[in-house]
């Protein structure tokens, strides 16, 4: 499906890379998105995309898939140091995950959207 509308699943695929939480049954009337103006943002934009930045962002949904598949083997090899010439670079987990929500904050961008709360620095603080 490249040019319709985007699916429920695309929908909350794109909320999670972003770093929004479930937002919940719309059914129930419960939903929290009217709530909060950056989750309300990225609803309209998932909801009035142009036929060709739907096709754009599914690209990137696919590409954040295979790097999310990517991050979850690291676990496969970390338990292995050193085979024969091979030495396991200690530093790939990190390095997966730093470029994978690089990724995740080119959606928010490409979707003109703050990146949610998972995405957030803790680290940093704002005034």
């Amino acid at each position: 499906m490249t040019g319709g509308a985007l699916t429920e699943d695309e929908k909350t695929e794109i909320r999670r890379f972003c770093g929004y939480a479930a937002l919940g049954d719309v059914a129930s009337g419960e939903s929290s998105w009217r709530f909060f103006q950056n989750v309300g943002a990225l609803e309209w934009r998932l909801n009035t995309l142009a036929g060709s930045e739907r096709k754009r962002l599914r690209y990137f949904l696919a590409t954040l898939l295979q790097m999310e598949r990517a991050v979850q083997s690291v676990s496969e090899n970390l338990d292995t140091q050193a085979v024969s010439v091979w030495t396991r670079n200690t530093r790939e987990l990190s390095e997966r995950v730093r470029l994978f929500d690089w990724w995740r904050r080119r959606v928010c961008g490409f979707l003109g959207v703050m990146p949610g709360p998972d995405l957030r620095d803790y680290a940093s603080v704002v005034v």
